[in-house]
C-alpha cells in the first residue's frame, strides 16, 4: 500500500479515483491479520468497516463526503460504540456490549471515518507497559520481546505497525503520551474538557482526557477539530470555541517562540544518556531555527506524581466501585451469599493493579486520612497549576522528555511497578 503524508494527501487519490476506500480496508484487515502476534486489537469489525468503506466511496462519488473520508481509526478498549462490546481489557466487564456510542466516536462517524476495531490495553487505563491486560500484553513491533507503553498500548502500536491511520486512546496519567514516546509516533493528550468524556470509561475523572494517536501532525489536528467542543452530555466539557486547527498549522510555521525546558528534568539520573542527548539536539535545532530556549526551575517537581497517585486512585475506588456483578459483566459462581458475591466477583473480575489502585484511594478517602491525604493533594494540585500558569505567562511552550528510558523489556517492571 501506498504511503501517504496525511489525510489530504490521501483524498487526493480518493477523489480522483485511483483509489477506493475499500480497497484501503482489505489492505488494513490483512495487515491486522498478518500481526495478531502483537495482540493489538480485541475485536475486528472487518464486515462493517468494509459496508463503512463502500458507504463513504459512493459519498466521494455524488461529492457528500465528510472531512475525514477516507481515514481508517481504531478505538482503545475504554471508548464505547453502540451494539459493540467494551470492557476495558477487563475480565470484571466480560460480555458487555455498549448501548450508546461516545460523542467523540460519533463525531468521527459524522464526517465518514471508518471504524476497524477494538484495541488491548491496561485494565480500565491503568499502567505503563499494557501488561496489565486481561488479554496478555501488547507487543512493540519494533522489538517484540519490549512493552508498547501504556495504558494505551495497542492503540499506539496500531499506529506504528500501519493497522490503522488514526487511533482514539485515553490519557489519565500519560497513557497516550507515554506509549506514543515508546512507539515513535505522535500521541497528543489535549487540555482537560477539549473533548468530550461521554461514552469514555471512568478511570480519574478530573484527570480523563480522550487523545490522538497518528504519524503526522496534520491528522492529529482535523480528528482534533472534528471531536472537540460542546457537548449536552458531559457538563464538563469546555464552551470555548474549538479552532480550525489544521488551518493554524500553516499559519504557525513561520512565529518564533519562545519555549522553555525543565533544568531538573534533564538533569536526573534517572533520565537515559540517548533520551538526554536528543533532547539537547533538538533544543539546538529549535535556536538555530530562531526560537528562543531557556532552562527553568520547578521547585514543585517532587510533589507531582505523589499527587496524582493520591487523587486518580482516591476517583478511581469511587469510579470502579460500580462493577459489582449485579447488573452486567463478570459474576462469580463461587458465592454463597450478597457480601460473598460482591467480594469474589471484584477479587476474580479485577487484576492486581487495579485492585492495588482502588485499595489506595480507598483508603486515602477513608475516615482519618481523606483530610491528611485527598484534601492536601487537591491543595496541592491548585499550587502545582498556578506555578505552571506562571511559567505560561512567559514562555508559549515546555519542552519535557516524555520518558526517562526508552521500552523495557517485557515482564521487567512487574515486581515493582
Amino acid at each position: 500500500m501506498k504511503t501517504y503524508a496525511n489525510l489530504k494527501d490521501l483524498q487526493l487519490s480518493l477523489f480522483n479515483g485511483s483509489l477506493s476506500c475499500t480497497d484501503r480496508v482489505n489492505i488494513f484487515l490483512s495487515k491486522i491479520d498478518s500481526k495478531k502476534h502483537l495482540n493489538v486489537f480485541l475485536n475486528v469489525y472487518a464486515e462493517e468497516a468494509r459496508q463503512q468503506a463502500l458507504l463513504v466511496d459512493s459519498k466521494i462519488k455524488n461529492g457528500t463526503a465528510g472531512k475525514l473520508a477516507g481515514l481508517v481509526v481504531g478505538l482503545k478498549d475504554v471508548l464505547s460504540y453502540k451494539d459493540h462490546p467494551v470492557q476495558a481489557s477487563s475480565k470484571i466487564l466480560d460480555g458487555f456490549v455498549c448501548q450508546f456510542t461516545a460523542t467523540a466516536v460519533q463525531r468521527l462517524l459524522d464526517e465518514d471515518a471508518i471504524i476497524i476495531g477494538r484495541q488491548n490495553c491496561d485494565e480500565f487505563a491503568m499502567g505503563s507497559s499494557n501488561e496489565n491486560s486481561a488479554f496478555g500484553p501488547v507487543l512493540n513491533d519494533i522489538d517484540n520481546t519490549r512493552v508498547a507503553g501504556g495504558s494505551s498500548g495497542g492503540s499506539a502500536v496500531a499506529v506504528m505497525a500501519d493497522l490503522c491511520d488514526v487511533s482514539i486512546g485515553s490519557d489519565t496519567g500519560g497513557s497516550v503520551r507515554q506509549p506514543a514516546a515508546f512507539c515513535g509516533v505522535i500521541g497528543l493528550k489535549p487540555t482537560y474538557s477539549r473533548i468530550s468524556r461521554y461514552g469514555l470509561l471512568a478511570y480519574g475523572s478530573s484527570f480523563d482526557c480522550i487523545g490522538i494517536f497518528s504519524k503526522n501532525i496534520y491528522d492529529v489536528a482535523i480528528v482534533l477539530e472534528t471531536i472537540a467542543g460542546k457537548d449536552d452530555y458531559d457538563s464538563t466539557v469546555s464552551t470555548q470555541p474549538v479552532s480550525s486547527y489544521s488551518t493554524e498549522l500553516i499559519s504557525s510555521l513561520n512565529k518564533k517562540y519562545r519555549i522553555a525546558y525543565m533544568r531538573d528534568s534533564l538533569e536526573s539520573e534517572a533520565l537515559q544518556p540517548e533520551i538526554k542527548e536528543s533532547i539537547y539536539k533538538k533544543i539546538d535545532q529549535l535556536k538555530t531555527a530562531g526560537h528562543s530556549v531557556e532552562a527553568i526551575d520547578f521547585p514543585l517537581n517532587e510533589y507531582v506524581l505523589p499527587t496524582y497517585y493520591i487523587l486518580a486512585t482516591a476517583e478511581a475506588s469511587s469510579n470502579l466501585s460500580r462493577y459489582d456483578g449485579v447488573r452486567y459483566g463478570y459474576r462469580s459462581a463461587a458465592s454463597h451469599d450478597l457480601n460473598a458475591f460482591y467480594k469474589k466477583t471484584r477479587s476474580e473480575g479485577f487484576g492486581k493493579e487495579v485492585q492495588r489502585r482502588i485499595m489506595l484511594g480507598t483508603f486515602v478517602l477513608s475516615s482519618g486520612y481523606y483530610d491528611a491525604y485527598y484534601s492536601r493533594a487537591r491543595k496541592v494540585r491548585r499550587l502545582l497549576r498556578n506555578e505552571m500558569d506562571k511559567i505560561f505567562n512567559d514562555y508559549d511552550f515546555i519542552l519535557l522528555p516524555t520518558t526517562p528510558s526508552v521500552p523495557f523489556k517485557i515482564g521487567a517492571k512487574t515486581s515493582n511497578p
